[in-house]
């Protein structure tokens, strides 16, 4: 049983050797091929019998797979059985946990984003965080899926994370409690006379729920007094395509929201906006940061490249890739990155990320200027963006601006505001055209 994988590659190489008489140039590739997969199949053999453990062929199988796809980009992998459903219950906009996103870099847990209303965000666990510690037990050099594991538990049932922040002096402890997360992946509020929309992520519930609170509003407000709409992505991970254009959708009356262009010339799909903007028109002011990733750059990109709404906030995560999901059984699949996304103007996303029109820096955040900031280029083996864009941006993030130089969080504290970037969008739309309305940030 043992020989047989590498009897049909060695079959496979001699029927390729036969070819290579008639076509040599074409075969010879395919011939170093074969020939890297029967050593591959040698060391599968060698570890069998030699290892100093009996080891499970099933868990080198998938390690050979995992190392496979590890080689490609950081958002390409293998998905189990455990995987498959933490994937499928995530985008269905539930699942057990403590809220948070997380990446694995150089064998470290980062934190990507805390989501909206988690046990992670309401115990302050923020963006470019480290976890060492579960239980005070190290993970560093755990798998990702070891990690989230671990995190998993059952509702009520506390854990104990230990953070190492840049600008702490020292690693911290942050116990949490567990809960089933139900996502609220859109909350609106009516705020003076502007419509706000956060949307925390893109799930299945997205797009029916946008147009829910852009209705909402809309009888709330007066459909006559509503100065326009603030449409919050910041922290907001992505999700799924076809809710990203339902967004972009809901606020475009024509044009083109996004393509995605894959290995060859032909494999370009793009997607349009149906007629019929359902804010009628209205001012809108995106806000974003340097979490905002994947289906919320989609929306950020069309509505500034469609001119519909002005971007502000700061340079988002820069992840412009499309992974296509590949069943490979019942209950395990492939995630594999097949296409690159672009902005109606023709811009790709992947490493740059979306500039905003207005960059704004969130001022009332007191870590602010500690905070490690994560972004693709930062993950290892990440694609490039494949164009020059003149001026490095990482210069230009760290570039002080002059307009806020002497704002501080605790002065915005002293006037009452929590939220800088919203207070500078809300003020921003008054200033477009309305009535001056009292507005509390928190």
């Amino acid at each position: 049983m043992a020989f047989t994988p590498r009897r049909r590659f060695s079959l496979a190489a001699s029927a390729l050797a036969w070819c290579l008489v008639a076509q040599p140039v074409l075969a010879a590739p395919d011939t170093e091929t074969y020939r890297q997969l029967d050593q591959l199949m040698d060391v599968f053999e060698r570890v069998r019998a030699e290892y100093v453990e009996k080891v499970d062929d099933k868990k080198l199988l998938e390690g050979a797979i995992d190392g496979m796809l590890a080689a490609l980009d950081p958002h390409s992998s293998f998905l189990d059985a455990r995987d498959f459903e933490v994937m499928r219950t995530q985008t269905e906009g539930e699942y057990g946990g403590l809220g948070i996103e997380v990446t694995l870099e150089d064998g470290t847990v980062k934190v990507v984003s805390p989501i909206d209303d988690t046990p992670a965000s309401r115990a302050n666990i923020k963006a470019g965080d480290y976890i060492t510690h579960i239980n005070k037990e190290p993970i560093f050099g755990t798998t990702l899926t070891e990690a989230v594991s671990k995190m998993k538990g059952p509702p009520k049932s506390s854990i104990t994370l230990t953070i190492v922040r840049e600008g702490a002096t020292k690693p911290f402890d942050v116990t949490l409690t567990r809960e089933i997360i139900t996502l609220r992946p859109v909350r609106h509020e009516a705020m003076g006379s502007v419509g706000y929309i956060r949307v925390a992520q893109f799930s299945k519930p997205t797009g029916p729920g946008l147009r829910k609170a852009i209705s909402s509003l809309q009888q709330q407000i007066g459909a006559d007094r509503l100065t326009g709409y603030v449409l919050d992505l910041r922290r907001n991970p992505g999700g799924l395509l076809d809710q990203a254009i339902e967004v972009s959708d809901a606020f475009l009356e024509r044009g083109e929201i996004v393509s995605q262009r894959g290995r060859r010339k032909q494999d370009i799909q793009r997607y349009y906006a149906k007629p019929g903007d359902l804010t009628g028109g209205k001012p809108v002011v995106v806000l974003v940061d340097e979490a905002s990733a994947s289906a919320s750059e989609i929306v950020a990109g069309a509505l500034q490249d469609q001119r519909r709404g002005i971007v502000i906030g700061q340079r988002t995560f820069g992840k412009g890739s499309v992974q296509t999901l590949i069943p490979l059984s019942p209950d395990t699949a492939l995630r594999l990155t097949t296409a690159r996304y672009y902005t109606p103007a023709g811009r790709s996303v992947q490493e740059l990320g979306i500039d905003p029109d207005i960059e704004v820096p969130q001022l009332s955040d007191p870590d602010l200027k500690d905070r490690l900031t994560l972004r693709e280029s930062d993950l290892r083996n990440h694609l490039l963006n494949g164009s020059k864009a003149g001026e490095k941006q990482e210069e230009r993030d760290n570039k002080p601006d002059p307009r806020f130089q002497n704002v501080t969080a605790e002065s915005l504290k002293k006037q009452g505001i929590t939220d800088f970037q919203l207070d500078y969008a809300l003020k921003l739309l008054q200033r477009m055209g309305g009535p001056t309305a009292r507005v509390a940030t928190n």
